[in-house]
């Protein structure tokens, strides 16, 4: 961040520039000391800080061997820059397979600067590391065997570097995978570096909590679904927004009626203008989810998982889904074209959802789960901060536990 310039620039400033020029500087300090604080937040679980400046290394090539290592190295999708509070996050996944007649043992991951073939690797996962980012199912399998791949067997390697806002984010990455007696280069991976769709709120008010954002203890992030024969993770980036008040409670009252909980019937808004491609009413909600258990009021199926549902066409291959809505308050059809902050609907409980929330993904297809998430900013949005202060951040994600306020109904969108 640079300095703030001056406008008291004149041999004998007046004491209102004097005065305005103090207040800059203030402004400048405290956003730098905001940003330095946002910095140090800790990782999302499964994030690590990349070396964004690795020192050159000893450049050591292995003898050419025939055939090359027959392990596939591929990345379904290109990651993309996410910037939240003074950090720029890759997101991404490494499929593995294993097309020889006998089986290997993945020892290690480097991430590589592919421009910058003689530096040091950007980021390296081996031991728990690897154990925890490395699945050959999804969430569940057993961490003893995780790194070996049988004869045709494969795996995924959920990835998330950190890079200070300030450093420079390579622009082609290439891993290299660490296997008992020998190492297989993947591809080079393109980033993408230009600026992602800044969007307009999807809730307004404060203390809302984007759940199930990125990490390792997160079904969206973890969830790799076929669908169609294909496997996409479509909720990525998806967020689930929920209320909780200062004593970690989502409701008050009986937690069985789902008018006890506070997300409930929010009034949920467009982030953008866009073509209404799906809208869906007539889904029951279900009883939230209790210790006695959950049953859902309708069989869940790939149709029905989103229940109550609002589809928006905002163009150039993206689409924002709102599911689990209210029954009854989708207040737009198919066909209709909708503006930036326009009511859209509330928030319900239909669906696939154990409890009152609204989950909100954006997508390049149409389809709850037969797509792939794609990465997103909002254009504003306040964070609360350590103390109960509340901290502005513009054209971020929300990244790890935070709490949001998007400001009060009504007001202008920024």
């Amino acid at each position: 961040m640079a300095a703030p310039l001056s406008t008291c620039d004149q041999p004998m400033p007046n004491l209102s520039c004097t005065r305005l020029a103090s207040i800059a500087a203030a402004i400048f300090l405290f956003s730098a000391l905001a940003n330095r604080a946002a910095a140090q937040a800790p990782l999302p679980p499964g994030c690590q800080m990349a070396d964004a400046n690795p020192a050159p290394a000893e450049r050591t090539e292995p003898a050419p061997v025939f055939p090359p290592v027959q392990l596939q190295v591929r990345t379904p999708l290109a990651p993309a820059v996410l910037p939240d509070a003074g950090r720029n996050y890759l997101l991404y996944e490494l499929h593995l397979q294993n097309f020889t007649t006998e089986a290997m043992t993945v020892r290690g991951v480097e991430v590589r600067d592919a421009d910058r073939p003689d530096a040091a690797p950007l980021a390296v996962l081996d031991g728990a590391a690897l154990r925890e980012r490395l699945r050959q199912v999804t969430i569940g399998d057993d961490a003893a065997e995780i790194r070996r791949l049988g004869v045709g067997q494969g795996a995924v390697a959920f990835l998330c570097l950190a890079f200070d806002a300030s450093a420079r984010v390579p622009a082609r990455l290439r891993h290299r995978i660490l296997l008992d007696t020998a190492q297989a280069d993947g591809p080079a991976v393109p980033v993408r570096q230009t600026p992602l769709p800044r969007l307009g709120r999807p809730l307004v008010g404060p203390d809302w909590t984007p759940g199930n954002n990125p990490s390792l203890a997160s079904h969206h992030r973890m969830g790799l679904w076929v669908v169609d024969g294909e496997a996409r993770i479509s909720r990525r980036y998806a967020l689930d927004w929920k209320k909780y008040d200062k004593d970690g409670k989502a409701y008050a009252g009986d937690p069985r009626d789902v008018r006890a909980y506070y997300a409930y019937g929010q009034k949920v808004l467009a982030v953008a203008d866009g073509l209404v491609v799906d809208a869906r009413d007539g889904f029951p909600d279900n009883v939230p989810k209790t210790g006695a258990g959950f049953t859902p009021a309708r069989l869940v199926t790939l149709d029905s998982i989103g229940g109550n549902q609002v589809v928006l066409d905002l163009g150039n291959g993206r689409f924002a889904a709102y599911y689990h809505l209210q029954p009854g308050s989708v207040s737009v059809k198919p066909g209709q074209r909708v503006r930036r902050g326009q009511p859209l609907a509330r928030i319900g409980n239909s669906g696939d959802a154990r409890w009152p929330h609204l989950h909100f993904q954006v997508t390049d297809r149409a389809d709850a789960m037969a797509s792939e998430g794609l990465p997103f900013v909002f254009g504003h949005y306040r964070v609360k901060a350590a103390g109960g202060a509340w901290e502005t951040r513009r054209d971020a994600y929300p990244m790890g536990d935070v709490v949001l306020d998007f400001g009060p109904d009504g007001a202008a969108q920024k």
